[in-house]
């Protein structure tokens, strides 16, 4: 792979503080990105090379409901990868589900319509920018998280929706559809986030706009599957603005 596939752009990252987004960051500084962290918390984000050697970034605080702050740092950016996420486990109550919906799915949502827009404005000439969102395999198997179930699979059924109208010439939507990798959010995860990030920009360097990284091989046949089943159906029963 090529270390320089992103020299020159400038990638923003949700979630940047998690195992993921910290394994993101570190791989894409290494293929010469500039990056952008978007984080919730208030601590200065350390992220370093193997080498020990800290990482260059940009750190910017946020919080899910404020997306449309965030409109002149994503002018700035290239690549937005959606990365955000939030685990209930067995909390079912109406906090878990707003939070859950908030977080995993509306969230997203709102980014994915603000960064559209702020693509839609760019020049001809202008190459296209790249939004990535990671829906999890949750969109389509169990992972003994009802609520996580059900956000993710409401967020991967929006991206499915609105790339009807959004993804085109000056915007390239990826879905990550990603198996259990150890984090917060899932402590006894059978993958380590560092090979889950460079499988993810292995398989976004050979330009493939589904990005499927897991142990299941299930995933590797049924999501396809559910991504042309979602795209027929809401190709054929829903219409995009006049």
């Amino acid at each position: 792979m090529s270390p320089q596939l992103f020299a020159g752009r400038t990638v923003a990252v949700t979630g940047a503080s998690g195992s993921l987004g910290r394994a993101l960051l570190q791989e894409l500084h290494r293929q010469g990105a500039s990056l952008v962290a978007l984080t919730s918390g208030e601590a200065a984000l350390d992220v370093r090379e193997t080498s020990g050697s800290p990482i260059p970034l940009e750190q910017v605080r946020w919080s899910c409901g404020q997306e449309q702050a965030l409109a002149a740092v994503l002018q700035r950016c290239d690549v937005l990868v959606i990365n955000h996420g939030f685990n209930s486990h067995a909390d079912r109550s109406a906090a878990a589900v707003a939070r859950s919906l908030e977080v995993n799915a509306l969230s997203s949502w709102r980014l994915l319509e603000l960064f559209a827009e702020i693509a839609g404005r760019d020049p001809a000439d202008r190459p296209a920018r790249e939004l990535w969102m990671n829906t999890s395999e949750a969109e389509i198997q169990a992972a003994v998280s009802p609520l996580y179930e059900l956000s993710k699979r409401l967020q991967g059924q929006l991206l499915s929706l609105r790339s009807l109208d959004l993804a085109g010439p000056h915007l390239r939507l990826r879905r990550l559809v990603l198996g259990p990798f150890r984090s917060a959010l899932n402590p006894i995860g059978v993958m380590s986030a560092d090979f889950v990030a460079r499988a993810i920009l292995r398989q976004v360097h050979w330009n493939w706009g589904l990005v499927i990284v897991t142990p299941n091989p299930l995933t590797y046949v049924l999501m396809p599957l559910a991504t042309m089943g979602r795209w027929l159906y809401f190709k054929a029963f829903s219409k995009g603005a006049r």
